[in-house]
């Protein structure tokens, strides 16, 4: 079997039909196209969600706490006083996956500088609050361990506050602004961070020392939550079951009582955003492979085309000598050909319109080498798969009665 010839013959076959063969390659650049496109969008956005958890505190974990019933009446969450300074001092000291913690008590009200005043919210936190939520001083400094322990009345805001409130351009650093009568000294201001997936602004906000929130502008002694971070993202379990524990014990807990607090993490909502951008992405392909299929089938049917228009030349080629095996071979290179050929092409058109997608619409995308690679072997499988039975027919052939067709 001369594998040479076999593909001169097939390359000869496709020029002869040139306007033909282009448009059954069609069915398959489009589906390659699609499958590249679609991968392309959905790897792009699960990566952009990812990065965005990934910038708010991959490893951060959430202590809040829990409802209770009180007189057959279930509680608000926020009502309750179950967590205490010891709380955060036990996780502080007395665990080995946790590598920072604050405490957190925020509330809501207005800002107000000069004749300007914005809505936002202080929270009550540590230094090590800015490590663990990702944030980073832009200009100034963060209020220091004395400040917390003489609850004095600093602060240090975001971007969003500064645009809103000083819009002269002047420097916060060193002003007085005012939350609802109380005034803070501005110490410093926080580098931008933007809107997060969820839609929230990260800027609108004022840091404040804890102690000072307690004391000054909510008046209690107990803690409204406490923020940790795992030593790494893959301890965050851990770290869990530790916090969980020892919260547990400190709240002399039976074993048959549920816990007073929730534990959450950025990975439950890590995973949960994944799993469903996983299946959306899925699903595109799933759609974009369906013109794979509808081209694979043009295939098949260009090819009976082509065994029922070249009865005569098969009868020929099986009189000289040819074998049932290569007329076999011949036709499966002929659909190979055009599904590798389409197959080609539709990863220059898949990789170009993600591309065009991504400048156009702004979508994230991120073309995957897999992914290319996949829709080129199923482009070509369908080749083999969708010619296989047509030239199967081609070699059963009977040359003489080949050669009699009409």
């Amino acid at each position: 079997m001369n594998y040479t010839n076999l593909l001169k013959i097939a390359l000869r076959a496709l020029a002869n039909n040139k306007m033909r063969g282009f448009l059954t390659m069609l069915g398959i650049i489009i589906g390659v196209a699609s499958v590249i496109t679609m991968l392309a969008i959905g790897q792009g956005s699960k990566k952009s969600i990812q990065s965005q958890i990934s910038e708010m505190g991959s490893n951060m974990i959430m202590i809040q706490p829990g409802a209770d019933m009180r007189g057959g009446v279930r509680q608000d969450a926020s009502a309750m006083e179950t967590l205490k300074l010891a709380d955060y001092e036990a996780v502080k000291n007395e665990t080995r996956y946790v590598s920072a913690v604050s405490p957190t008590v925020n509330s809501s009200g207005q800002l107000i500088y000069g004749a300007k005043n914005y809505p936002s919210s202080v929270y009550g936190i540590n230094e090590d609050y800015l490590s663990i939520r990702k944030y980073s001083i832009e200009e100034g400094d963060m209020f220091t361990e004395q400040d917390i322990l003489s609850s004095a009345k600093v602060c240090v805001i975001g971007k969003t506050i500064v645009d809103n409130l000083f819009t002269g351009g002047e420097s916060p650093v060193g002003k007085v602004i005012r939350f609802n009568k109380i005034p803070f000294k501005v110490v410093g201001v926080l580098k931008s961070k933007g809107y997060n997936s969820m839609g929230m602004d990260q800027d609108n906000l004022m840091l404040a020392p804890y102690t000072t929130v307690q004391k000054r502008v909510l008046a209690i002694t107990h803690l409204q939550g406490i923020t940790a971070s795992a030593l790494k993202e893959e301890y965050t379990e851990q770290a869990i079951a530790e916090i969980e524990d020892l919260l547990r014990r400190n709240h002399k807990l039976q074993l048959t009582d549920d816990d007073d607090f929730n534990i959450r993490s950025q990975q439950e909502l890590s995973s949960m955003l994944t799993t469903t951008t996983d299946l959306m992405t899925v699903l595109l392909a799933c759609v974009a492979g369906i013109s794979l299929l509808v081209g694979g089938i043009g295939i098949m049917n260009i090819m009976y085309v082509s065994v029922t228009e070249r009865t005569k030349e098969i009868g020929l080629r099986m009189s000289i000598g040819a074998k049932g095996r290569d007329i076999l071979a011949q036709f499966l290179i002929e659909a190979v050909l055009i599904s590798v050929t389409g197959g080609l092409i539709g990863v220059i058109f898949g990789v170009g319109s993600s591309l065009i997608v991504n400048i156009l619409f702004r979508f994230p995308i991120s073309i995957q080498a897999w992914s290319v690679a996949l829709s080129f072997l199923v482009c070509t499988i369908t080749g083999v798969f969708f010619g296989w039975y047509p030239a199967r027919k081609a070699s059963d052939l009977d040359p003489i009665e080949a050669i009699r067709y009409e």
